[in-house]
């Protein structure tokens, strides 16, 4: 037998043996968190938050004593949530993503330091000193320059026909917000661009190395990447909203889940057994996940990389001194204790997973509602199992807190202005919005037509499908209000000039809004008409 087949059947069984003793739920060690403090915590939070469904596991001391599917895969199916339930882990992808980086640096494919044209001689970014010096780790660690978000609206809203070329391409055009190195700001489509570079080393697509360099090694046998069969997967659960004061189902797999280019940032799957198993390999890995990945790759997976500004609500739960980026994962102390951690954002679709190195401790847990305040409150109070239990508000506590004005810090700042009520939009017809309709260029994002439809008038893009609606007038300006509601950002359209040199701006409704609704990295031009 090789020396690698010998890795992986070592760590096959050590999965094995993880699956039985999760299944079978040993009791919390003394003096770590009870599983009656644990479940006290969940049930709370989804009382307090109606959750439709969320699956939770806790590591104490490098064994899993909890592990716990609640509510619906979807909301009144009557299909439990199980710890074998499918969930989208969203950002959580990217530290898998860093660590296939990781596993080809071991094997001497790549190196941190390559610059990133070594692999991928087509990209570039705005700046062309930037793209000579851009290196593998600057991929991972958000400080590229790029706008918080930059150019997002090329992977979501999912799926759409924009390729993962068509990403590393785009990149040249999204002008910076800062200097290269020069600071903090999340972006997505460098990990996109660190898949490409991860496929271009390993000898095959993204979605192969990391089967191959991840998931087959270490078990993880019921996470997904690329496309499959809905049917063939199991339980998998369903992202929800609230409508009415209950949770209904949005943006729903349909019998084949496709391949989506975000995968590298976001779009990796796994159920809370993997999940768990992932969070063990970390905190206590056995001798054959050492070989998979040794001592020097693990620390430079978690060597703080770029420094993160400290919210005030940070200060006051945790009393936090630092917090910064690294690869894939975001490192902090709280109450005088080592974290590394990560969250992931899709609509309908939360996670986390807080791991407590030095304790060989950590939890996960995956929602499947409009659960992002839960997910602040929930982790909130299991973190605090763990390292203050005296000093927690418990999850009524710390939601009652988010609420008070003062907890982000808006009693020292002026209210924000009320948004404006888009219901009140009024149509507009093809004949008022005459000068402005024709096809329409942005240089990253590609075509929209604003063309009649009906009695008014519809932008539609070209290559984000589900990115189509109808513009009315508001307040004396455009307002675009979406057809699907996988797009939940109304825009403001601002049109310009005349002749050849028309030109097109948007704006979010809510300028506060998610960071992924990039419209304002958005510069349009005329460049045809409606035939």
């Amino acid at each position: 037998m090789s020396a690698g087949r010998a890795v992986a059947l070592a760590l096959l069984l050590a999965g094995s043996a993880q699956a039985t003793a999760t299944a079978g739920g040993p009791a919390a060690k003394p003096g770590g968190p009870t599983v009656q403090a644990i479940d006290a915590a969940v049930q709370a939070a989804i009382a307090r938050y109606h959750l439709p469904g969320i699956a939770v596991g806790v590591v104490e001391d490098g064994q899993v004593v909890f592990a716990r599917g609640y509510g619906e895969t979807v909301a009144g199916s009557g299909d439990p949530v199980t710890t074998k339930t499918l969930f989208k882990i969203a950002s959580n992808s990217k530290a898998m993503t860093a660590s296939a980086l990781a596993r080809l640096v071991q094997q001497g494919r790549l190196a941190w330091d390559d610059p990133v044209v070594k692999h991928l001689p087509g990209f570039a970014m705005n700046d062309p000193w930037v793209t000579q010096h851009m290196t593998v780790r600057d991929l991972l660690v958000h400080n590229s320059g790029l706008p918080e978000g930059g150019g997002d609206l090329m992977l979501w809203p999912e799926p759409n026909l924009f390729s993962r070329d068509d990403i590393v391409h785009g990149l040249r055009y999204i002008k910076p917000a800062y200097g290269f190195r020069a600071g903090y700001a999340y972006d997505n489509l460098l990990y996109v661009v660190a898949g490409q570079v991860a496929a271009a080393a390993g000898g095959g697509s993204y979605e192969d190395v990391v089967r191959r360099e991840l998931f087959q090694p270490l078990g993880l046998e019921g996470c997904r990447v690329g496309e499959f069969a809905l049917a063939e997967a199991g339980s998998v659960a369903q992202p929800h909203m609230r409508d009415g004061g209950g949770n209904v189902p949005m943006r729903e797999d349909g019998a084949v889940v496709p391949a989506i280019a975000s995968a590298p940032a976001g779009g990796i799957r796994c159920n809370l057994d993997d999940m768990l198993a992932w969070a063990r390999n970390w905190l206590d890995p056995t001798p054959a996940q050492m070989q998979w990945l040794g001592p020097a790759q693990r620390a430079e997976m978690w060597k703080a990389r770029t420094p993160m500004p400290i919210s005030s609500l940070k200060k006051r739960w945790d009393d936090t001194h630092y917090y910064a980026y690294a690869f894939g994962f975001r490192v902090a102390d709280a109450d005088g204790q080592w974290t590394v951690s990560h969250t992931g954002t899709l609509g309908g679709m939360y996670s986390m997973m807080m791991l407590l190195p030095d304790r060989r401790s950590g939890f996960v847990f995956m929602i499947n509602g409009e659960g992002g305040t839960a997910r602040t409150v929930l982790g909130e109070a299991l973190l605090k199992l763990f390292t203050a239990p005296g000093k927690s508000l418990g999850v009524d506590g710390y939601a009652d807190d988010l609420e008070r004005p003062a907890a982000a810090g808006a009693a020292a700042a002026p209210q924000a202005p009320a948004l404006p009520d888009a219901s009140k939009r009024v149509p507009v017809t093809a004949a008022q919005l005459q000068p402005w309709l024709g096809t329409w260029r942005d240089t990253w994002f590609g075509d929209v037509r604003i063309c009649p439809a009906g009695e008014g008038v519809e932008w539609r893009s070209a290559k984000s499908p589900k990115m189509h609606g109808m513009i009315g007038a508001l307040d004396g300006r455009y307002l675009l209000h979406w057809d699907d509601i996988a797009v939940d950002l109304d825009a403001w359209l601002d049109f310009a000039g005349s002749g050849d040199a028309k030109t097109l701006r948007m704006a979010k409704l809510d300028p506060d809004g998610d960071f992924s609704s990039d419209y304002e990295d958005l510069a349009f031009v005329r460049v045809g008409g409606c035939e």
